[in-house]
């Protein structure tokens, strides 16, 4: 048994749970989330409250992944998730042209990268990106996506990195001194 599974899942008011046959379904002001569930997890809705329970010991491996998993669709559901990347370079800068992200990031094309039709892209002083969306699954592999198109070097810092995220930099060559 886990844990952090047994703990049961507060429901804040807005954000409805229901579970139909091999399925969740999450509603909730930022938008409906579905989870389909392994066959040896249940779930049941009661008292305002999300409690998630496994057959056997043997299922106890996703006790507290599925617990998790609908923990993130509630707060997905509620208030959503959000990260910010910060493009570092001369030249470098990002926009949004319809549903498609255009970075110029020293290419001599520029990069184009689909954007999913849960998530919102938005650009601020043409080098911070902010992406938002209701599933934490999806906001942060579209995220993981665009960093690795360009992630940041160890020597000069340049690229795109997750705001905040501190890059250790390498000394560059010596200069070889003649005696």
């Amino acid at each position: 048994m886990s844990r952090k599974g047994k703990l049961p899942i507060p429901l804040p008011k807005g954000v409805e749970v229901k579970v139909s046959g091999s399925e969740v379904v999450v509603k909730g002001p930022k938008g409906t989330l579905r989870q389909p569930l392994h066959d040896g997890v249940k779930v049941h809705v009661e008292k305002e409250q999300v409690h998630v329970s496994v057959e056997d010991d043997e299922m106890g491996n996703f006790h507290g992944l599925f617990r998790s998993l609908i923990n993130n669709m509630v707060l997905g559901a509620l208030q959503g998730f959000e990260k910010k990347l910060e493009m570092i370079g001369v030249g470098y800068r990002a926009a949004v042209q319809g549903r498609e992200l255009d970075l110029q990031i020293g290419r001599s094309h520029p990069t184009k990268i689909p954007i999913p039709e849960s998530v919102q892209v938005s650009i601020e002083k043409g080098t911070l990106i902010t992406i938002k969306g209701c599933d934490s699954q999806v906001v942060g592999q579209f995220a993981a996506t665009v960093r690795a198109k360009k992630p940041p070097e160890p020597y000069q810092g340049k690229g795109i990195r997750y705001a905040g995220e501190y890059v250790r930099k390498k000394a560059g060559k010596a200069a070889a001194t003649k005696k």
